[in-house]
């Protein structure tokens, strides 16, 4: 053993695993599924009943939470299915860049510059117009196996 001292810069997801096993019986509507490599919000689910020889199945439908790709899947009940980490967080908007980048206030008072605007033309109207006109604004940004994205805005009053 050596006497030297080791610094590790801490991570929430330091070597965390992307998904999460769960039986596909105990998804819910609502739920958070992954299908064909995608994270989905579960939107319906139903359940089969068994054959002569074989499983309950679920058929899960599954909405795309960053593309809004409807996807389906049907998985015998009693597997495990892939559930995603999905962390919401808020950001303040500080400034939007030319290219379509936007920067971000984090908690700890650092700037966050790696993520675009949103591809939805509802939010992006409603971001651009807010920050034209000057208002406060805060994005909750939604993130999943390693993709992330605005999906929600919030105006905190104007600036002062």
């Amino acid at each position: 053993m050596s006497d030297e001292e080791h610094h590790f810069e801490s991570k929430a997801d330091a070597g965390a695993s992307k998904t999460y096993p769960q039986q596909a019986g105990t998804i819910r509507k609502n739920g958070y599924i992954v299908i064909k490599g995608r994270p989905c919000k579960v939107v319906e689910v139903s359940t089969s009943k068994t054959g002569k020889h074989g499983h309950a199945k679920c058929h899960f439908v599954g909405i795309d939470i960053f593309t809004a790709k409807k996807l389906e899947d049907i998985v015998p009940s009693s597997h495990n299915c892939d559930v995603p980490h999905v962390n919401r967080t808020d950001y303040q908007l500080i400034d939007i860049s030319e290219d379509g980048f936007v920067s971000l206030l984090t908690e700890n008072g650092n700037t966050k510059d790696d993520l675009r605007l949103p591809t939805d033309d509802n939010l992006l109207t409603q971001i651009k117009d807010g920050f034209a006109e000057g208002k406060d604004l805060v994005v909750s940004v939604m993130s999943a196996m390693g993709e992330e994205q605005i999906n929600a805005l919030k105006d905190i009053g104007p600036k002062n």
